[in-house]
Parts: C-alpha cells; structure tokens; sequence
C-alpha cells in the first residue's frame, strides 16, 4: 500500500465527510473503517440548522436531501406546567432562525453514513471496511498499522485524523483523557414507523412526569423518539418490552397532542439508552495527530448537538489542511480554540436544559416551577435554547455564564 497524505480512523459521518471534502481538494486520503455495515446506534438524526449550514459548506448537503432528509419547521413546547393551548401558542419557528437553512434537518443515521462514506469513495478516497486492530504512531512521521483481509498492513501518512467515536481508541492510544460531567441521567431512544397523526414538520419535546421527551418526525411517518430519565431507572426501557414500555409512555401524555399517534406506532429499529452527559477534551491536537467528532469530545445528546459539532470539526480541519502545507501542532490552534469555546458553551445549554426538564427530585422541580415561568414572561431567557439551534457563537457569551443560570433557576 503506498503512502498517502492523510490516513482517517473511522468511516462514520465524520470521517467520511473529511475524507470526501480532503479528496475533492487534491488530497491522497485512505479511510479505516471496522464496520463491514452500519448499524441503527439509536442516535445522531437530527441536525440543527447550524449543522445544516456546515453541510452545505462542506458539499454533502443535496446528497442527504436526495437521500431523505426531511426538515422540521416549528418547534412546540408541550410540557406538564403548561396548558396545550398556551404552548402551541407560542411556537418556535426553527425553520426561520438561520438565514438559507430551512431548520433543522432529520435524516436515518445509518442512511447518513452510506451516503458520506459513498461521497468520500467516489470521490477517489481509498475506504477499507472490516480493519482491526488500529494502531496509531503520533509524531513527526504518523503511521497507522492494521488488520485487514486476514494481513497486516502500516502506512504512512502526512497525518492520522481520529474520528472512532466515544470510545475512541486512537485518544487512548495517545493517552488522552476525557473530562467528563457527573452522569445523572440516562437518555433512550427508538424509531417508530406509523405516527402517520404526528405533523410532520413539528417536533416538540417537554417534561411530563419523570420523563423528558423528545419528538423527532423523519417523514412518512417515521418518527425518532427519544426520552431522557433519572439514572437510577437504567433498565427502564431496555431489554424484552423496553419498546413497548417507551411507546404507552408517550400514551400517557395527556398535555401532548397528538401523542396517542405515537402510542400507536410501530417500532422500527431497537429502543437502546445510554449516558446523557458531557465529556471533553481542551486540546484535540498532538503532533501528527488531530481528533474531530465525538473523539475529540461530546456533548450531552439532550440538546442533540453531536452531528453539527462533528460538522464543524470537518469543516474547519478540512479547510486547515486543503489551505497549504503546514500541518504543525501549530496550523491547528485555530482549531482547538474554537472547539474549545464551543464545547464550553454548549455544555452550559446543556446545563440548562438539563435543569429545565430532566433532573426530578424535590428541590429540581421547584426550580424548575420557578424557570418555567420566568421563562414564559420574558422570553429572552431562552437564549441558551435559542443557540442550540442558531450556533453557539451566535449568542452572546452572558448566557453561558453560571450567574445567567441561576438567575433563571434561583431562589
């Protein structure tokens, strides 16, 4: 196998994106992928209209609409201190709040793959599926070593991008760790086909009981639902009857309309949850190396910002490495500062939506009480919502502040 410029571990939507965006810039690029075919990870399907944006930038955009990507419109509050009618009355136009993005963009998470990871091979990227056993040597001459058709393979590369998810093994190969937020709740996910009385371009997420809900509609029907609940309750919606166990909860919902729809659809892919918080890195960058995505760091999925930070990861590194020669530690500070601001405030909305719908105690619902109508007579409190959806960088720095917060959440 001969040298290439730039070796990218793991073929999901990250890596594939930045490998198809490296080789429409004249880059030799080969992607390592374990996966021989992907698989529903129960999330990742929702993209917020500043991801959109970094879509479009980055080319894949009419791919994903061709392939199915259904964009949402309006975004309603349904909640337990609030009367349906008041919450309808006070949509959030989701499909207006970003010049040239319709709003936030759903599409199958596995389809998404397939069609980055096409994008990237036809482009004249080199993609290998099934590999094993990544090793990766940082330094001024990185390497990758793996396994692949029952051989062992090394190739040198100008540098190795790690885009291997949460569990990165290129970030513990070099001995990164993650920083990580205490972990208090969980959050569940399951796509249903047959929610054919949904609108499907409203999505809508509230707190009724012990539960935050979140309502995802992909088109036709089909609906990605997640909720989010106490980590005492891990087993809540897992194992034999977990489906079903999710599904009578949203018929439960009496402040939701139209939520027996979804009571009465059909499961169409497994109900899985796993951990709902923050974790992160300060510096994603070492010599010869760089991490994007959920290697380099993640956010809680409760403000579903995953795939639009992933995005931006691959469109700034992307653009550092088509723009000239210099690939030093140095070239990507640039980088590394930007996605450090970001993460950090997007760990503060996080924070926020935490507080307002998924902590569950005694004292949590009474600030909660209290948010919810301050919230309700002076809707600029809502900012740290309203940058989950517009770009972090869009909303001034005051309401990412621990003072902001509990001047929404305080006594």
């Amino acid at each position: 196998m001969s040298d290439i410029d730039v070796a990218i571990v793991g073929g999901g939507i990250g890596g594939a994106s930045l490998g198809g965006m490296l080789v429409r810039a004249g880059l030799r690029v080969l992607i390592l992928e374990r996966e021989t075919a992907f698989v529903d990870r129960v999330r990742g399907e929702w993209i917020a209209p500043w991801g959109v944006a970094e879509l479009q930038r980055i080319g894949l955009y009419e791919r994903f609409i061709a392939a199915g990507g259904h964009h949402l419109a309006t975004h309603i509050g349904y909640d337990e201190l609030v009367a349906p009618d008041q919450a309808a009355a006070q949509p959030l136009p989701i499909g207006a709040l970003l010049p040239g993005v319709q709003g936030p963009l759903c599409l199958e998470h596995v389809v998404m793959q397939n069609e980055a990871l096409a994008w990237a091979g036809e482009g004249g990227a080199e993609v290998r599926r099934g590999v094993a056993d990544v090793q990766v040597t940082a330094g001024r001459r990185p390497s990758v070593t793996f396994a692949h058709d029952g051989a062992t393979h090394e190739v040198a590369a100008r540098l190795v991008v790690g885009a291997d998810g949460r569990s990165s093994a290129v970030r513990r190969q070099l001995g990164l760790a993650l920083e990580e937020a205490p972990l208090d709740h969980l959050i569940a996910g399951l796509l249903v086909d047959g929610a054919h009385g949904w609108p499907e371009d409203l999505q809508a997420g509230g707190k009724v009981g012990d539960l935050h809900y979140l309502v995802f509609p992909q088109g036709g029907g089909r609906i990605r639902l997640y909720v989010d609940f106490d980590a005492a309750g891990r087993g809540r919606f897992t194992g034999p009857g977990g489906a079903e166990r999710l599904l009578a909860a949203f018929g439960d919902m009496g402040c939701v309309p139209n939520a027996d729809a979804i009571a009465g659809a059909t499961p169409a892919g497994p109900c899985r949850a796993y951990p709902s918080q923050d974790a992160w890195l300060d510096d994603p960058v070492v010599e010869g190396v760089v991490l994007i995505g959920d290697a380099a760091g993640y956010n809680d999925p409760i403000i579903g910002q995953g795939l639009s930070i992933t995005l931006r990861d691959v469109r700034i590194v992307g653009g550092i490495l088509a723009a000239g020669d210099d690939w030093s530690v140095a070239a990507f500070a640039p980088y590394a500062e930007e996605r450090r601001e970001r993460l950090r405030r997007l760990r503060a909305a996080a924070e926020f939506a935490t507080s307002l719908n998924a902590r569950f105690g005694p004292l949590d619902l009474e600030r909660r009480a209290r948010a919810k109508q301050r919230t309700l007579a002076d809707a600029s409190l809502l900012m740290p919502v309203v940058a989950v959806f517009v770009g972090p960088e869009l909303v001034d720095a005051q309401y990412f502040t621990r003072e902001f917060h509990e001047s929404v959440f305080g006594a």
